[in-house]
């Protein structure tokens, strides 16, 4: 998990590139792979002449039309400066710890989170246990450190999701640190902002059989011990002001495009009737609103980008859309019916700033 920033997949659309314009072929080859064929149906106008697109299957469409208005996939979130919140420990028994960090007011909208830091303060061993460790090997002398993120379902019920997990020295001390970005993305996802994060952190051993069945209990933190303030647990939230770093929303439709600088969606129009392979197999819509995102980004300082290296330049791509939901003409055994297929990644929604590689975060589940 400490590579969590280079396993990540890069969220992909459908699109030529990260919110440029939609091309007919592109349109073509999604029609395709959602109704499992490989080429173009040939369909004459006698096969849809008179085809009446019953009830039911105008309703399903129609559906579909409006919660692609409503429902959008969300692309990449990152960003810079930090700051830091204080946590505590809320509870803790044997070798796990519950964490809890208030976060009302700590990322407002205008501000998008690109990592978040756990940091907590791994105790010296005592000196009773020096000698034991002395006659251990490297491997030997090892725990393993799971970070979870919790949440609390209306239902009252508890689940985990697993954020970060990495192997630590018991003869180590000092600030451990652990990415949990992927929690507070989850925690920002449950849209409270009152509720707090809660994190859980487990020490077991390394490897069952391999040194001391106890030797994880050595590893001890901030709050079992010392009680120093210095030594509470800290996440550091690194955000980016999206008033200088951030998109402009829509593009000004009376500017031209040599005047089009900083990041905006722009409307492009599909038409359907005007594509030789949509002629009698679609039949609604005729066209359509797809966007674009133009324009460029404002970049960090250098020592900013210097932090995050494996990061590269900010680019102006797309971070919402929405699906095109299609009647199009189904021919089977010589007869011909309407069905609805939904295109996904078809319409731009909303274009954002960011930097290529960063994560993706995951949707959380029910």
């Amino acid at each position: 998990m400490q590579l969590v920033w280079f396993c990540w997949a890069l969220w992909v659309l459908s699109l030529a590139g990260p919110g440029s314009a939609l091309t007919e072929q592109q349109v073509l080859h999604s029609l395709l792979q959602q109704l499992g064929l490989h080429q173009v149906p040939v369909l004459d106008r006698a096969d849809v002449e008179g085809l009446a697109v019953p009830a039911h299957v105008r309703a399903e469409y129609v559906a579909l039309l409006q919660r692609s208005h409503g429902d959008r996939s969300r692309g990449k979130r990152f960003s810079q400066n930090f700051r830091e919140v204080a946590g505590r420990f809320l509870a803790s028994e044997a070798s796990t710890h519950l964490l809890v960090f208030g976060m009302e007011q700590r990322l407002p909208p205008s501000r998008e989170l690109v990592q978040a830091v756990l940091r907590l303060f791994q105790e010296p061993v005592p000196k009773a246990a020096l000698r034991r460790l002395e006659r251990l090997p490297t491997r030997g002398a090892r725990a393993r450190v799971t970070i979870e993120w919790l949440r609390v379902r209306d239902d009252g019920s508890n689940g985990t999701s697993l954020i970060d997990s990495r192997l630590v020295s018991v003869r180590e001390s000092g600030w451990q640190a652990f990415d949990v970005t992927e929690a507070v993305n989850f925690w920002q996802q449950l849209r409270r902002p009152r509720q707090p994060l809660l994190l859980q952190v487990s020490v077991q051993k390394e490897l069952p059989g391999a040194g001391p069945a106890d030797i994880h209990r050595l590893v001890r933190f901030a709050e079992q011990g010392t009680r120093a303030a210095r030594a509470e647990p800290q996440l550091e939230l690194h955000t980016l002001d999206l008033q200088d770093y951030g998109a402009q929303g829509n593009c000004d439709p009376e500017a031209g495009e040599s005047k089009i600088t900083r990041c905006c969606r722009r409307e492009t129009y599909l038409d359907l009737q005007g594509m030789k392979w949509a002629e009698n197999w679609v039949l609604e819509p005729p066209g359509f609103l797809a966007y674009e995102c133009v324009g460029s980004c404002l970049q960090p300082p250098e020592p900013l980008t210097f932090k995050w290296p494996f990061l590269g330049p900010r680019q102006c791509i797309a971070s919402e859309t929405a699906a095109l939901p299609m009647i199009v003409s189904i021919k089977e055994g010589g007869r011909t019916r309407p069905q609805v297929v939904s295109l996904p990644n078809m319409r731009v929604q909303k274009c954002s700033c960011a930097w290529d590689g960063a994560l993706v975060p995951r949707a959380l589940e029910p």
